[in-house]
């Protein structure tokens, strides 16, 4: 990756992702671009100088050097540009972890300060160690029959437009897509009883799930709640939608250790969780908003007792 001389001449750089270079090479003409997006990752909007009145206000952000394009769909347009119609727009809308509706969406906080939802990966750590099993923010990735889940709201975080107030459709986000590395695990709605469809699978064995509000209501629905200051609602103004699922860890993490080894770490001792020892992946699960293109990075540790 390296950056583009943007002193003076517009720039045009443009290539394929490598999901997008392998739906080409199946040649069999299923490869079509409908829709693109822009992005300014590189930005810095803070050098606009407003005391200047002489027209160039803006030059330092113009002259900025941008990113070249890059093929990893992973990495690529983390800040997504949107276009809204509304020109009167005082607040946008933001999609929140809510830990406050109860217990079963918190994440596991302990004296180290993990701050991470831990998937326990099989029944020897899940179930067989009731210390682990009843704690707030580890969740049971072998069997999903619990109520802990991880939930997202979405709406304008704001008092001042009331959680009364009903969210402009333009602003609604119906549709998320949740990224998660495949050889970690798969989502699962919120009950344990019905398991996401991938959408593909790319290169680095990152799985994108397309979840919808008409089409996967065990996954997406609307937040009914419209109690102005509820103690269970991390948005404080209008309310959108509510995305919630659970992990299922993958039969590669529930059989072996494998990639522990390759790619985690043990907390033992001191730093046992719960003052078990366990070895551990951490990662993230990546959730985004389709229509305000809002992500929030899930912070998750998968967890095998040692």
């Amino acid at each position: 990756m390296g950056f583009l001389d943007n002193s003076g001449d517009i720039i045009l750089d443009a290539v394929l992702t490598d999901t997008g270079r392998m739906r080409m090479a199946k040649g069999d003409g299923s490869f079509r671009i409908v829709s693109f997006a822009f992005g300014d990752d590189e930005i810095d909007y803070s050098n606009y100088t407003a005391v200047t009145s002489s027209g160039y206000e803006d030059l330092e952000i113009l002259q900025t050097p941008v990113l070249e394009a890059f093929t990893n769909n992973a990495s690529s347009m983390k800040s997504k540009l949107i276009s809204i119609p509304n020109p009167s727009l005082l607040y946008l809308p933001v999609v929140k972890l809510n830990e406050v509706y109860s217990n079963d969406s918190k994440r596991y906080t302990s004296t180290v300060s993990d701050n991470v939802f831990c998937i326990a990966v099989d029944k020897a750590t899940a179930r067989d160690d009731s210390s682990l099993n009843n704690v707030v923010g580890i969740l049971n990735g072998e069997n999903l029959a619990d109520s802990k889940r991880i939930r997202l709201d979405q709406g304008i975080d704001n008092s001042a437009i009331a959680a009364t107030t009903t969210l402009n459709g333009s602003l609604l986000e119906t549709q998320y897509i949740i990224e998660i590395d495949n050889r970690f695990g798969s989502i699962f709605s919120a009950d344990g009883s019905t398991a996401a469809a991938v959408s593909y699978i790319d290169d680095d064995n990152m799985a994108s799930y397309y979840l919808t509000l008409d089409s996967n209501p065990s996954f997406v629905t609307m937040n009914t709640d419209t109690t102005v200051g509820s103690p269970n609602q991390t948005i404080a103004g209008a309310r959108g939608t509510i995305l919630e699922f659970k992990i299922k860890s993958s039969i590669d993490l529930e059989s072996s250790t494998y990639l522990f080894t390759k790619l985690g770490s043990t907390k033992v001792s001191s730093a046992a969780i719960e003052g078990v020892d366990t070895r551990i992946i951490d990662t993230f699960v990546r959730v985004t908003g389709q229509r305000t293109g809002y992500r929030v990075d899930v912070p998750v540790r998968f967890i095998k007792k040692i």
